[in-house]
């Protein structure tokens, strides 16, 4: 199984490379094989979103249902959605590293 196949739009990643390393992203589409484009809506908002190569993106176990559900519906999605997405999965992550003690 590649790489690629685990990530599907509204999956919360984290960039692994690029000077956005670190930071939380959602996945808008796939364009092909090899590559994802990604916004957060804030700094990359959904108008123009990065494209990225799926090897340089984490995934974080976290998708997204209403950022989903709205890009299948109407193939578009509201920055704020995208912002909310990005804040939960982050409160997520940081309760699970919590319970972990790291």
């Amino acid at each position: 199984m590649t790489e690629h196949a685990r990530l599907s739009p509204g999956d919360v990643v984290r960039n692994r490379r690029g000077k956005d390393e670190g930071e939380l992203t959602v996945v808008i589409a796939l364009e092909g094989e090899r590559f994802a484009l990604v916004a957060d809506g804030n700094k990359r908002r959904f108008d123009r979103p990065k494209r990225k190569n799926v090897l340089h993106l984490e995934p974080t176990g976290f998708a997204s249902d209403e950022v989903a559900s709205s890009l299948r519906e109407t193939g578009r999605v509201t920055n704020g959605k995208l912002r909310f997405a990005i804040a939960h999965a982050l409160r997520r992550l940081e309760a699970h590293a919590e319970e972990k003690g790291d």
